[in-house]
């Protein structure tokens, strides 16, 4: 016996579906990402999601390629565009360590962002504000167009290398293994890296990070844009 006094409900007395559009299939990805991983967002997974098919999806995003890079640039918004410090240095230091800890949070998404492109107003507001600290430290409009690509590689590999090692568990074998090898290292054959071997094995990942942020910067200041005029 039917426990609905009303009886069959029709498909016309249903809720209606909320339209599709691409800013929900992002904010669903986005969503799907933050709880499982940005391997769980797949097409299927989201039209799941939308209650909708897969190829519905398509429509408003081209390619899973094209869906990273709008989800890259969701996550964008959360980098902090006006850190405190007292020099611009100071600042788009602060700047880059942000972006790289928004990517961290997200390991798959770190390496992800190694090949996609963004080009969403929160990408824009990251490159303006770049472009913004380096024309403010005496760049020149080429060395500040170039260095924000430069510093943008810089972190992304960073945070893409450094998430794969927490992922993959073993990063701490994985270093005594390097270690090993570096240190046994016979100097008749590598006198160069026996002699260094210390060095190449020094220093923190910041400390690292922070030693080539300031190669970086100083090398956009001081290389002209065409090495002839120099």
């Amino acid at each position: 016996m039917s426990t609905n006094p009303r009886g069959p409900v029709s498909r016309r007395e249903r809720p209606a579906k909320p339209a599709l559009s691409r800013e929900g299939i992002v904010a669903t990805a986005v969503a799907v990402m933050r709880a499982e991983g940005l391997e769980k967002v797949t097409m299927r997974r989201l039209a799941q999601e939308l209650d909708t098919g897969a190829a519905s999806l398509y429509v408003y995003v081209a390619n899973m390629a094209e869906l990273h890079a709008a989800v890259l640039d969701q996550l964008l918004g959360e980098v902090e565009l006006e850190p405190s410090g007292e020099t611009w240095r100071d600042r788009l230091a602060g700047v880059l360590a942000s972006y790289t800890d928004v990517l961290l949070q997200h390991p798959a998404l770190a390496r992800a962002a190694i090949s996609v492109r963004p080009a969403g107003e929160n990408y824009l507001h990251l490159v303006e504000r770049i472009l913004a600290l380096l024309l403010e430290g005496g760049a020149s409009r080429v060395q500040a167009a170039w260095g924000v690509d430069l510093l943008l590689q810089l972190a992304t590999a960073s945070a893409a290398e450094h998430s794969t090692r927490l992922q993959s568990g073993s990063s701490e074998a994985e270093w005594d293994a390097l270690t090993h090898t570096v240190r046994e290292a016979p100097g008749e054959t590598y006198p160069n890296l026996h002699a260094l071997a210390g060095e190449l094995l020094s220093g923190s990942p910041q400390a690292r990070f922070d030693w080539f942020f300031g190669v970086l910067v100083t090398g956009i200041l001081r290389t002209p844009s065409d090495p002839r005029s120099s």
